[in-house]
């Protein structure tokens, strides 16, 4: 058990005993002390007062009182400060952990839950490469997992592949008419990068075949469409051009350009500047002048303005798609999808050849990246599945059909909107797959819970998942749970697929561990090491670095991801981390085996100082930090964590009083205290060392 979770246990028990009230651990709130004032833990008891029917200094200076009495090799002392009881915890707790806990290569790991849990990450197209948007979703979904087994779970690590669909015949359609037969082994290139190049050569004729339908749509010709879409399209053009509607979109272009002009005269980074000012109403960049003006072209960017000019870029976009859907290549890649459907052997023959060649490419880049899989499933596999289910919730009562024949649910009542979930033709959309492989995963694995790692576009989509598997009764629904994550953009700005933007992830894996080379080299502490060995630092450097900074920020924000800055080995960053370990390693081995055997017998008994106090304390917190974790799904928990232990071990290292190391290892001022910080630095070592294990980073030995 925990420190915090003896206090809460020993709280709880104070209430019960004094007041006669019940009263469990999970109620009481214990925080850390702050630095003004003595002691470890502080418990908050204005919640007690109810109870003891006194002031919140009484309440605190009784339950203290108490606390001393019943536990005192717990509570070695304790102070009030208002509503605050703040405690000081016995040196033997911590010198009793340190010396239980410093040999424990798997510290944290907790017992067997005798729980399945399932993660589906990574979920790639079969038409492109891994890019940084997918890092982000792999190293999330590994390191939840592997959070997951430290809490005890049993982890299926799953990925589903979308092999299948409109976007994989773009690709296949862009081969068969442009490439001439060429091959990864023809071509020297990763199997995913060459098809990911036909994908972009097809946007690309995509764009100039779609662009002059899209230029006389805009000028009122709209000869290129018939029956529905015609007089949608004659819909989407009257609306644009409402002369209310057409000044408000002026107007915010206007003004979107004049703060455009004003950010430039601070950053050449103008979209972050612009999306500071107007999504956060943040004039920090500014001088004085230009805050006044920004306040006023603000003023004139009202909901309504703002409002029209969303609604101008959805009609936009919708017209974009209706002309992309109405070009010749289009029409070739449809077709070629009905073939696939239809089982045509040479197109089937082709998808499974380039597949193939994508498959040879994801592993090369899954292997690198230390990501891996207990289950794949294939969408090609997996996309007819929910029609059963369907016909089954019609039987039920749970969908209903609309003349045209579609399958719908009504969720009105729950929040949310009527949602299509078969098409009248008869096919699926992407709900319908999701509902069959629901059960499809659960009947293969029976787990308590179905975690699915999906960028937080897809939030209403998991909201709606979750709802019609809870009404269709089926025995997973309740465990679905959608880790949401935001995306993220390089500093020159977002990445789009369609217009080959996108940063692969082989490139910028290489120009990581390029950089981390070039960084090392920088610090001239390379002399010692074999070529080999070289090879591999810069590798766990470079990864490190990348992963770190991709996973230290909560899920639910949208990032921006800066190489230079990730790598900083004077930052918050893995290399820091990764720095202090190999630090604490080249301490540990000017020791012999026969020294550190002796440590595990061994218990200080004499005061400990401050700093060694304050890192056994942080080092003890792992197990609540990982459990924290796991509760919110969140890898940046550990981050921090990580990062405040190297920290504090940094601090406690370089400490000096009067010209003299204060917590020097090998200078120690006696051999018990030789002792203790050797069996502190050998804790701190193995838990930095599973901490950043959690996160899919390696720790060097030395560096």
């Amino acid at each position: 058990m925990s420190v915090v979770a003896s206090i809460k246990q020993a709280a709880a028990a104070a209430v019960q005993a004094l007041y006669q009230q019940p009263f469990t651990a999970a109620d009481v709130s214990v925080n850390t002390t702050k630095p003004e004032f003595e002691g470890e833990y502080t418990i908050v008891v204005f919640p007690f007062t109810k109870f003891s029917r006194q002031k919140p200094e009484e309440t605190a200076q009784t339950i203290g009182t108490w606390l001393a009495a019943n536990h005192p090799g717990l509570v070695a002392g304790f102070n009030v400060v208002k509503g605050f009881l703040n405690l000081s915890i016995h040196d033997q707790t911590w010198t009793a952990f340190v010396q239980g806990a410093h040999h424990n290569a798997l510290v944290g790991q907790q017992p067997a839950k005798g729980q399945k849990v399932m993660v589906e990450y990574s979920s790639p197209n079969t038409n492109k490469p891994l890019h940084l948007g997918h890092l982000r979703n792999n190293f999330l979904g590994f390191s939840v997992s592997e959070i997951l087994k430290a809490n005890g779970y049993e982890v299926i690590k799953a990925n589903l592949v979308n092999d299948r669909g409109i976007h994989i015949c773009k690709s296949m359609l862009a081969w068969q008419l442009f490439a001439h037969g060429d091959t990864p082994e023809s071509t020297g290139k990763k199997g995913d990068h060459l098809v990911g190049d036909y994908y972009v050569h097809f946007e690309s004729i995509l764009r100039d075949q779609s662009e002059p339908i899209i230029s006389r749509v805009l000028e009122g010709d709209f000869s290129d469409f018939d029956g529905e879409q015609h007089e949608r399209i004659t819909k989407l053009h009257t609306a644009l051009h409402k002369p209310e509607f057409m000044a408000n979109v002026e107007k915010a272009a206007q003004i979107r350009k004049e703060i455009k002009h004003l950010a430039r005269n601070v950053s050449e980074e103008t979209k972050e500047i612009i999306s500071r000012v107007i999504e956060k109403r943040d004039f920090s960049d500014f001088e004085a002048d230009a805050k006044i003006r920004i306040g006023q072209l603000l003023a004139e960017l009202t909901p309504q303005v703002k409002a029209d000019e969303e609604k101008a870029e959805k009609i936009h976009d919708e017209i974009k798609e209706l002309s992309r859907n109405r070009t010749e290549i289009m029409a070739q890649a449809k077709i070629m999808l009905q073939q696939w459907e239809a089982g045509n052997p040479e197109v089937r023959a082709l998808w499974q050849t380039m597949n193939s060649w994508v498959y040879e490419g994801f592993e090369a880049t899954y292997k690198r990246l230390g990501i891996n899989f207990d289950k794949m499933y294939f969408e090609s596999n997996t996309y007819l599945l929910g029609k059963d289910v369907v016909e089954e919730g019609l039987r039920k009562g749970v969908f209903f059909k609309k003349a045209d024949n579609s399958v719908w649910i009504d969720l009105t009542a729950d929040g949310l909107d009527e949602k299509l979930v078969l098409r009248g033709d008869g096919t699926s959309v992407y709900i319908t797959q999701d509902i069959g492989t629901a059960r499809l995963k659960y009947d293969d694995y029976q787990m308590n819970q179905s975690i699915y790692v999906v960028a937080d576009e897809q939030n209403y989509h998991f909201k709606v998942l979750k709802l019609i598997m809870q009404k269709l009764g089926e025995p997973s629904a309740d465990g679905i749970a959608h880790l949401s994550y935001g995306m993220v953009e390089l500093p020159h700005g977002r990445m789009k697929s369609r217009e080959g933007t996108v940063v692969d992830a082989d490139d910028l894996v290489e120009e990581m561990v390029t950089t981390a080379a070039r960084y090392t080299e920088e610090l001239g502490k390379v002399k010692d090491f074999t070529e080999e060995e070289l090879r591999e630092l810069y590798e766990t450097i470079g990864l490190g670095a990348m992963k770190f900074f991709l996973l230290k920020v909560d899920p639910k924000k949208k990032m921006v991801f800066n190489p230079e800055e990730s790598i900083d080995i004077h930052g918050f960053t893995g290399p820091f981390i990764q720095y202090s370990h190999a630090r604490i390693r080249s301490i540990l081995r000017e020791f012999s085996a026969g020294d550190m055997l002796a440590l595990e017998s061994y218990r200080h008994t004499d005061a400990l100082l401050p700093m060694e106090k304050e890192l056994i304390m942080i080092n003890e917190q792992f197990g609540d930090v990982l459990a924290e974790a796991g509760r919110e799904m969140s890898p940046s928990v550990i981050a921090n964590y990580a990062f405040l232990l190297a920290q504090t071990f940094n601090s406690f290292y370089a400490k000096k009083e009067s010209g003299k190391y204060t917590y020097s290892v090998r200078d120690a001022e006696s051999e018990d205290k030789r002792k203790l910080r050797l069996q502190i630095a050998s804790l701190t070592a193995n838990t930095i060392r599973q901490s950043m294990k959690f996160l899919g980073i390696r720790v060097p030995e030395r560096m």
